[in-house]
């Protein structure tokens, strides 16, 4: 199993600007410029998730996305709000997506910090 560091490196692969920084045996990772599909109010946003303590047992939980991203035709999506403060970041300006890992989706053993970044990218591929 890889460590953090050598998994965010893979992720630095594909996400070259990406940043992690870390608290309390928590790690907040942000990649800028996501490109998002057809349905959204932006071509691209930043993303923000944390890597809990117990990882990879525990699989990050939530993510944020720029705040003032919507839907394409200017709705709120669904399981987003807000206001949610990003731990380290305190006075970022985001849009909280409450989503969670499908149960059976993750895999301590084989999943890793580019899994859950597909799993965002799912989420935003779902458009609602």
């Amino acid at each position: 199993m890889k460590s953090v560091q050598n998994q965010f490196t893979a992720l630095i692969e594909v996400f070259p600007d990406s940043k992690m920084t870390s608290e309390n045996g928590c790690h907040l990772v942000v990649i800028p410029s996501v490109t998002l599909p057809q349905g959204w109010s932006a071509p691209e946003t930043h993303i923000r998730f944390v890597v809990p303590n117990g990882y990879p047992y525990a699989s990050p939980d939530c993510f944020w996305a720029d705040q003032s991203l919507r839907l394409e035709n200017g709705q709120m999506p669904q399981n987003a709000q807000i206001g949610q403060v990003v731990p380290g970041q305190p006075d970022a300006q985001t849009l909280w997506f409450s989503w969670h890992v499908a149960n059976g989706a993750w895999n301590a053993a084989t999943c890793d910090l580019l899994t859950y970044v597909k799993i965002i990218r799912s989420r935003f591929v779902e458009l609602k």
